[in-house]
C-alpha cells in the first residue's frame, strides 16, 4: 500500500462521503467504508462508486454492515451482534487507500472503543469541517483529540459556502493546513467530482 488517507468529520452529515469521493478521485485510490450503518441498498460506497470515474480505484467491501442508520454502537446493540475495532480488517492493495470514517470522530463502536481506534499513526487525517453554530468548537475539539492521541493531522476540508471569520480561526488555532473547500452545490455528479478532484489534487500532492 502507498498511503492511506482517513476521511473524518466534526459531526455526521457535514460532508464526509463528498470530501472521500473527490480524494479517492484525484489520487486515484481506493475507496474503503469500514462501518455502515443504515441505507445498505444506496450506502455510501455505492454513491462513491457513482462520483469516481478514474479506471483504477477499487471499491473495497465494508468489514461492518449494519441495518439501522443509528451510531455504530446502538445499530449493533438494536441488531444483537458486538462491534470490535479489530473486526475492520484493512483490504490489501498496492494503491493509495481513501478510508471514510462513520459520523465523528469520537463516535462510539462499543463501549470503550471509537471511530477514533480505526485510524493508525501512518495514517494521514483528512477533517472535514462543515460551517454551523458550533463548528469552530467541534473542529478545534475534533483536532485536538486526534494530535492528543498522536495522530496526523494531514489538512481540513471546509464543507459549505466561504465564511472567513471562521476558516481563519480554526486554521490559526490548528495550524493544520486547509486543502480545499467544497461550495453549497445544488448536485453533484461525476463531471463535478472531477472538477474538484482536479483542485485538491496539488495540494493533496504537496502538503
Amino acid at each position: 500500500m502507498k498511503e492511506t488517507y482517513f476521511i473524518t468529520g466534526i459531526s455526521t452529515e457535514v460532508g464526509k462521503t463528498i470530501s472521500a469521493a473527490i480524494v479517492t478521485e484525484a489520487l486515484e485510490a481506493d475507496y474503503w467504508k469500514p462501518v455502515q450503518a443504515g441505507d445498505l441498498d444506496h450506502s455510501d460506497t455505492h454513491k462513491v462508486k457513482d462520483w469516481v470515474k478514474n479506471p483504477y480505484t477499487v471499491f473495497h467491501t465494508s468489514a461492518i454492515a449494519l441495518q439501522t442508520p443509528m451510531s455504530p454502537h446502538a445499530a449493533a446493540e438494536r441488531e444483537d451482534r458486538q462491534l470490535t475495532a479489530s473486526q475492520c480488517i484493512r483490504p490489501k492493495t498496492e494503491n493509495t487507500l481513501v478510508i471514510e470514517g462513520a459520523g465523528g470522530v469520537l463516535v462510539p463502536l462499543n463501549a470503550t472503543e471509537t471511530i477514533v481506534d480505526l485510524i493508525q499513526p501512518s495514517d494521514k487525517v483528512i477533517l472535514v469541517s462543515r460551517h454551523y453554530l458550533g463548528s469552530i468548537n467541534h473542529t478545534l475539539l475534533s483536532v485536538e483529540a486526534l494530535q492528543a492521541r498522536g495522530l496526523n493531522v494531514f489538512g481540513i476540508i471546509f464543507s459549505g459556502d466561504e465564511h472567513p471569520s471562521t476558516e481563519t480561526i480554526i486554521l490559526e488555532k490548528t495550524r493544520v493546513p486547509m486543502i480545499g473547500r467544497i461550495r453549497e452545490e445544488k448536485h453533484f455528479d461525476r463531471s463535478l467530482i472531477s472538477q474538484y478532484a482536479k483542485q485538491f489534487r496539488d495540494v493533496l500532492s504537496t502538503t
